[in-house]
């Protein structure tokens, strides 16, 4: 196949993606519908769509992203056309303008999350529309409203085929052995079945219609097979999890359990996404979601593995070097250090304070000599002069203080390996 007509062929399928896009029903819906539309045109189970958002979410925000540009882009069932298009003077739509507007008004910061440094939220929202694209190549037929047949009305009532709705009686003719004499056919009609009648019937049975026939009983359905996708997902993710822990020496470094349970996580949704066209691999949800939930706090919460630290808050104020622990951290709760109480002038402290999910707070000495590292997984870091937020921040800064270089140095490590915020100040 050329290049040309490739093109054609994904343009044409993109063309029809859009003119027979799903519809997101009333009835069945969670949030907006978007997932039950896709399951609903497509003929899948509604909660692989579902899953494969919330997974895609914590990339970037890319299925969060995509679930708010289908509610913007797809229509109801029984609107005209989509918010987006409404908003336009289009036709009509159930939402409201204004709620399109915020509709619209939040794709702004999901767009500042999705465009991070690490091109996680790109990747994934490049994942969802190959899966798309792939599921409407494969299950386009699927979905689709029949228009309903064209019924021609005749155009006159003169060319009404009266006859044709008129039922045939079949009376039976005398026999020739018994003519009809002229003189009877003034007499009332007879109501005593003929001496050629040999069943003897009365006049109102002889048209009677036959006795109907018994309907043939119905097959019953065939149960359908059960899926076998479960089964072989869950046997191919045995195999990677031992293939990669016999390839361990080779691999290095890379065979962690973060990377395992991503690879595991890949398979399980490969499996549901091609179990969903035979109804199947349902129960792979109970394996994909705590999966997810432990690959995302040991890469988003948690990269550098779960700190025993504890759950509270934590207050220090050493007075002398020998006092500043090595570390001051928490897992979950506050970490909040003082090292404006240190009596020596010179010297050196190293120290880290850190925290899971919540905030840390460290003020070091007006004069002191301060190299510090600020860094949160999703927040806000206030590092003595700079200042950054979202998703990942991280600030190095140096400052010498007011006397300039000489004195006492502190050098500090302050982060929040997860949700929180961090804050170094001077005193």
């Amino acid at each position: 196949m050329s290049g040309a007509s490739r093109s054609s062929q994904v343009e044409d399928t993109v063309k029809d993606m859009w003119a027979t896009r799903p519809r997101r029903p009333r009835r069945g819906r969670k949030v907006a519908g978007v997932a039950a539309g896709i399951g609903q045109r497509y003929g899948i189970d509604p909660v692989v769509p579902r899953v494969l958002f919330a997974v895609l979410t914590f990339y970037g925000g890319a299925g969060l992203l995509f679930y708010v540009l289908g509610w913007l882009l797809l229509p109801e069932e029984d609107d005209e056309v989509s918010p987006v298009e409404a908003l336009a003077g289009k036709g009509r739509s159930a939402t409201s303008p204004f709620f399109t507007v915020v509709l619209c008004a939040s794709l702004i910061p999901l767009f500042a999350w999705f465009l991070d440094k690490d091109f996680g939220g790109f990747f994934g929202l490049v994942a969802c529309a190959v899966l798309v694209y792939a599921l409407h190549r494969g299950r386009a037929h699927l979905g689709r409203v029949p228009e309903p047949p064209a019924q021609s009305a005749p155009e006159h009532p003169s060319a009404v085929d009266y006859a044709a709705h008129t039922v045939p009686v079949y009376v039976p003719e005398p026999p020739m052995s018994s003519p009809v004499q002229p003189e009877l056919a003034d007499q009332a009609p007879r109501t005593t079945p003929p001496e050629w009648d040999p069943l003897g019937a009365a006049p109102f049975a002889w048209d009677l219609p036959e006795p109907s026939r018994p309907e043939p009983e119905a097959e019953r359905p065939v149960p359908a097979k059960r899926s076998k996708a479960g089964l072989v997902t869950v046997g191919v993710s045995l195999l990677a999890v031992g293939g990669l822990v016999l390839a361990g020496p080779t691999l290095g470094d890379w065979v962690s359990v973060p990377h395992v349970i991503g690879v595991v996580l890949g398979i399980v949704g490969i499996g549901m996404f091609l179990g969903s066209f035979r109804r199947g691999g349902r129960g792979l949800i109970g394996l994909a979601a705590p999966l997810a939930a432990l690959g995302i706090a040991m890469t988003v919460v948690w990269p550098d593995g779960f700190e025993g630290g504890g759950m509270g808050d934590l207050r220090a104020q050493p007075t002398t070097l020998a006092q500043v622990q090595p570390e001051y951290v928490r897992n979950v709760g506050s970490v909040e250090l003082d090292l404006t109480a240190l009596t020596e002038k010179t010297g050196t402290v190293k120290t880290r304070a850190a925290i899971d999910v919540g905030d840390v707070t460290v003020v070091v000495p007006a004069t002191a000599d301060v190299v510090v590292r600020c860094e949160a997984g999703l927040g806000d870091v206030r590092c003595l002069t700079e200042g950054r937020g979202g998703s990942s921040p991280m600030v190095d800064v140096t400052d010498y203080g007011p006397d300039g270089p000489g004195g006492l140095r502190i050098e500090l490590h302050a982060e929040a390996t997860g949700p929180g915020s961090v804050e170094v100040t001077r005193g």
